[in-house]
């Protein structure tokens, strides 16, 4: 393939995974339909598309958290945010691809907790970061991906979109235009030998 100027990664499931979940946002949203409100398609976008906390989501759906339920979904959040670790090919990878001249860019779908975690753990090898609840969009809406063409003033087919979800990372980017590699990290595969051919001396 032609070699990109801008190689684009998901986060979870291609450079740092969770240890051990909790689903406070699935909590969250049980108590909701407990409370009355009727779940909708579009949930999981509201989630991820809102620069907010817990409490304040809650007022987005309509309605006021109990103190009690806010701290133990609070203290899942935390917990899980303890758990999450960069895979050990990452930095490498990305100081590798910095030094042979690629742009690089993150473009996650996740709610606000989650990016503040990665921004705290991840090295600074990224030109620009896209993440969901700050972008107001999230994948596969177009306009996330609009937004990384708009920062980098190039073209789709500039673009290389690494990731672990089939449509999300590369069904969709394809579709418009870019590359797309998906990465299985369910089955041992590591970004060094997915990325051989623009990494190798």
């Amino acid at each position: 393939m032609n070699s990109p100027k801008v190689i684009v990664f998901d986060a979870f499931g291609t450079l740092v995974q969770i240890g051990q979940s909790k689903s406070p946002y699935r909590k969250l949203m049980k108590w909701l339909k407990e409370d009355g409100r009727k779940p909708s398609l579009k949930d999981a976008n509201i989630i991820m598309s809102n620069d907010v906390d817990i409490e304040e989501l809650a007022k987005v759906f309509g309605k006021e958290i109990p103190i009690q339920l806010l701290q133990e979904i609070e203290e899942d959040i935390d917990f899980e945010l303890n758990t999450i670790e960069l895979y050990k090919d990452t930095i490498p990878t990305l100081r590798k691809l910095k030094s042979l001249g690629f742009q690089l860019a993150l473009c996650s779908n996740l709610a606000k907790p989650y990016g503040d975690k990665l921004k705290a753990i991840l090295p600074n090898s990224f030109d620009a970061v896209f993440l969901s609840y700050e972008v107001g969009a999230i994948k596969p809406e177009r306009h996330i991906y609009e937004v990384i063409l708009k920062q980098f003033s190039c073209q789709m087919c500039d673009v290389l979109f690494v990731g672990d979800h089939p449509i999300l990372d590369v069904e969709v980017p394809i579709s418009l235009g870019m590359s797309a590699r998906l990465i299985e990290r369910n089955k041992k595969q590591n970004l060094s030998n997915m990325l051989n051919d623009l990494i190798s001396d």
